[in-house]
């Protein structure tokens, strides 16, 4: 068994030459996923792990974030979106298609 049942990693990438999953708030929208997930209590050991990432070479797509190990990419736009996520996904094991890409 892995440690972590999902891994949620967050591109956090700052680019100065162009656009970037940073430009549209990921540092602050990870650390709402981050909370959030303490708060629901499935964070730890055999749960959900809230990860930073550098680029992960999707930039026209941002903000992205990614789910393992089912390898599924995400994109969002708002803190709504991510608890969408974070609730049908993190929580329920079910794809959000809508925010799928």
């Amino acid at each position: 068994m892995s440690f972590y049942k999902r891994h949620i990693f967050f591109c956090t990438n700052l680019r100065e030459d162009g656009i970037c999953c940073n430009e549209y708030d990921a540092t602050e929208i990870r650390a709402h996923a981050k909370q959030r997930i303490k708060a629901l209590g499935i964070n730890g050991q055999g749960k959900v792990r809230v990860n930073a990432a550098g680029c992960l070479d999707r930039c026209s797509e941002g903000p992205v974030a990614v789910v393992y190990p089912e390898d599924v990419w995400y994109t969002y736009e708002s803190k709504e979106d991510l608890d969408e996520i974070v609730d049908e996904h993190l929580v329920k094991g079910r794809i959000v298609e809508r925010l799928q890409i």
